[in-house]
């Protein structure tokens, strides 16, 4: 991929629109800056960007003239935002001949604001640039993608990742559940420094054992000690994570794939848990915690979403 854009670069055939397709934190939108500074940068080495010239730096501190990114407004990018965009490419660039739009999340666009882009599309100029970012190609208008030059972002293997992170410093019994938790290297390692992160980590191990013993003391342990930790959106749906790989842990033991677990620290307890519960009790759970995951993302309120997981993963359950 990389050395398919050098060649872009050196021939100078770069595409006026660009689909970067792949899931999150597999380098989308950092590849996005680098392009974007590839083709404003006053030294460029062999098409690599020097990231000491102005245009290099303003790129980096997202003050370019003409370089213009647009992220969700909320949960989602709006036609207002896509015909402001619209109205300020129909001047001429600023300081260079390119112009530059760069759309995260593009699968977020509401239908209106994807009809507009699709029109900006079809018309292209010959100066302008655009890199759409999304981690859901399926939501994207056939006609925009159809436009696109589609580029596909793979993660990196789960070997390599935790090579990796071991090369960095990070503890291996901690790498598994970092590199669980996000395909990001820059991520994974922050989180391995995060006084949250390793806080919710206990709180998730404790809520399981808390649900072993009823969703009453459960619900109780919600209120005492979850809610306190996890507030924000984003902070739950780390913590649903957290709570699905302990489940999957569980499924793994089970299946005779004890090398595959990434609580490694909370192993031998695990162990004896996984054979107190039923295989299909077990995918029973996974299912209501995904659930969980999805309602989040639709807005449900995160206590009335928390109680309502806490009730449907002991329903059924199979806890002795």
């Amino acid at each position: 991929m990389l050395k398919m854009l050098k060649n872009s670069l050196e021939k100078n055939r770069v595409a006026h629109a660009y689909l970067f397709e792949g899931a999150r934190g597999t380098g989308k939108k950092d590849f996005a800056f680098l392009l974007t500074k590839a083709l404003l940068c006053l030294a460029p080495i062999e098409n690599v960007p020097c990231e000491t010239c102005i245009n290099c730096k303003r790129v980096n501190h997202g003050n370019h003239p003409d370089v213009h990114l647009v992220e969700p407004d909320g949960l989602s990018i709006k036609k207002g935002q896509i015909k402001a965009l619209q109205e300020e490419f129909s001047k001429t660039g600023v300081e260079s001949k390119k112009k530059f739009y760069l759309v995260t999340h593009a699968d977020r666009m509401t239908t209106n604001a994807a009809n507009s882009l699709l029109k900006f599309l079809e018309e292209p100029n010959s100066q302008t640039v655009a890199i759409l970012m999304t981690e859901q190609i399926q939501q994207i208008l056939p006609t925009i993608i159809s436009r696109c030059q589609i580029l596909s972002f793979q993660p990196l293997s789960s070997e390599k990742m935790l090579e990796k992170l071991v090369e960095l410093g990070v503890k291996k019994e901690q790498a598994p559940l970092l590199a669980s938790m996000t395909n990001n290297i820059n991520e994974a390692f922050a989180l391995n420094g995060d006084d949250w992160f390793a806080q919710a980590q206990k709180i998730v191990v404790k809520l399981y054992e808390v649900l072993r013993r009823g969703s009453l003391e459960a619900l109780v342990f919600l209120q005492e000690e979850w809610f306190g930790h996890f507030k924000e959106k984003e902070q739950i749906d780390r913590g649903l994570d957290l709570l699905l790989l302990i489940f999957k842990d569980l499924l793994y033991i089970q299946v005779g794939k004890s090398d595959q677990v990434v609580f490694v620290n909370e192993r031998q307890r695990l162990e004896h848990f996984a054979f107190t519960c039923s295989p299909n009790s077990l995918s029973r759970q996974l299912s209501a915690i995904l659930e969980a995951k999805r309602k989040l993302q639709s807005n449900m309120n995160p206590q009335l979403l928390m109680e309502q997981l806490v009730l449907n993963l002991q329903e059924g359950s199979s806890f002795v």
